[in-house]
């Protein structure tokens, strides 16, 4: 059985963005996972927004879509009261809708990391106390 990658913000604008000192590291790490890769729509608004001035990222972001190489397939709706927890828990961080998001999909999938650069990811805890297994330049 192979361990599902959950995939943050960070590391999407990375791959794309060639002045983000992270950049050859998330190439590195993006040809070394195996697809697909999960994500949830939150995500996916934040780095569209993020992409929004280049035109190409955002088309090559699509396309990793469109061949399901990138999945979105959280059911926010279904989560909604559990993402509110999470947000109410680590409102002193504070934990946005894309990192509980995240952080609720962990949890449905104990098979997982999360490929993020956002230390907070240090701090959340799944399921009350389990550390997140994580894939991060650090």
């Amino acid at each position: 059985m192979s361990v599902s990658v959950l995939v943050d913000t960070g590391p999407l604008i990375a791959l794309f963005n060639t002045r983000d000192k992270h950049h050859e590291w998330a190439i590195e790490v993006f040809k070394a996972l195996r697809p697909p890769l999960y994500t949830c729509d939150a995500v996916l608004a934040e780095a569209m927004f993020l992409l929004r001035s280049d035109l190409r990222s955002v088309h090559f972001l699509t396309g990793l879509l469109e061949r399901n190489i990138l999945i979105s397939d959280f059911a926010v709706q279904e989560q909604a009261g559990s993402i509110r927890k999470l947000m109410s828990k680590y409102a002193d961080t504070p934990m946005g809708f894309a990192d509980a998001s995240l952080v609720r999909m962990s949890e449905l999938r104990s098979d997982c990391s999360v490929w993020t650069m956002d230390s907070d990811f240090l701090v959340y805890r799944r399921n009350g106390r389990a550390r997140i297994p994580m894939i991060s330049p650090n």
